[in-house]
Order: C-alpha cells, then sequence, then structure tokens
C-alpha cells in the first residue's frame, strides 16, 4: 500500500501527538511547483487567447489567419487546464489525468504541425516554430512525468 502525504509532499509523522515532522519529498515539492508554474503559464495563455495577444509560447499559431471568437473559445477552454493543473498541485492522485491532457496535446500539435491544413496557410514558411512550441510543451510533460514517477518512490 502507498504512503499517504500531505499535500506539502511532506509525509505525516507515526507520533501522531508530537510536532515533529519527517523530511520532505524533495520530488514531490518540485513536482508540486512544476504544476503551479504550469498553473501561470495556462492563465497567461488564456488570457493572450482572450485578448489576441499573438506571441509565440502562449500562442501556438501565433502567425496565420485566425478568428477572433475562436480565440474567446479557446481561452474558456484553457481555464480547464489551469483548474486540473491547480487541482493535480493539491491532489498528488489527480496528476495522471494532467499528464494525460498534456500528452494528449502535444499529440494533437504534432498532428496539426504536419498537416496539409496548416501547410495551406502558410504559403510555403516552415512550421519550425511551431515545432519548437510543441517541443518545449513536450519537455514540460517529460519533466512532470519524472517527477511525479520520482515522488511516488521516495520515502
Amino acid at each position: 500500500m502507498a504512503e499517504r502525504t500531505s499535500g506539502d509532499g511532506v509525509r505525516p509523522s507515526p507520533n501522531r501527538g508530537h510536532a515533529s515532522r519527517e523530511r520532505p519529498n524533495v520530488n514531490a515539492t518540485i513536482l508540486k511547483y512544476s504544476l503551479w508554474c504550469g498553473v501561470a503559464y495556462f492563465c497567461c495563455m488564456a488570457v493572450a487567447h482572450f485578448f489576441g495577444l499573438k506571441y509565440p509560447l502562449l500562442f501556438v499559431y501565433y502567425d496565420v489567419p485566425y478568428h477572433a471568437y475562436q480565440d474567446k473559445i479557446i481561452s474558456f477552454a484553457v481555464v480547464a487546464y489551469v483548474c486540473l493543473f491547480a487541482t493535480a498541485a493539491r491532489q498528488r492522485s489527480v496528476v495522471p489525468a494532467a499528464l494525460v491532457s498534456l500528452a494528449v496535446t502535444v499529440a494533437g500539435l504534432a498532428l496539426v504541425n504536419g498537416s496539409a491544413a496548416l501547410a495551406s496557410v502558410l504559403d510555403g514558411r516552415p512550421t519550425t516554430a511551431y515545432w519548437i512550441q510543441t517541443g518545449l510543451i513536450a519537455g514540460y510533460l517529460a519533466w512532470l512525468l519524472v517527477f511525479y514517477l520520482r515522488s511516488a518512490r521516495e520515502p
């Protein structure tokens, strides 16, 4: 049976009546703060999409034609990521759902990056910038996965 931890990555002391605390789970702490960084990133992304601020990293396809109403819809949908990652930062049992959602996002971006539909609006321009952004998001996913797995093994 897996040991339980509090939301701050500290394992409760078996001496319940005493104030002593065991060593914090460093990997769980890194995971928690990394998830909170995701919350901040997704908040910025939602604001950028809502106001049409087309900056790379906040707007993956920043230089393609778009309709403002589509970006408003995306901004509302990104709020689901904000809520999911905030909940995952507070409750370890939710982390797998956050990892799966991010993995599906990376796969979806990769499919769009290689699509004929995107190529048709780029007029021969390269997709390098989109692949870099997709790679950075995949790197964030890998980072979270590593610390999720490490935190499960650390006493």
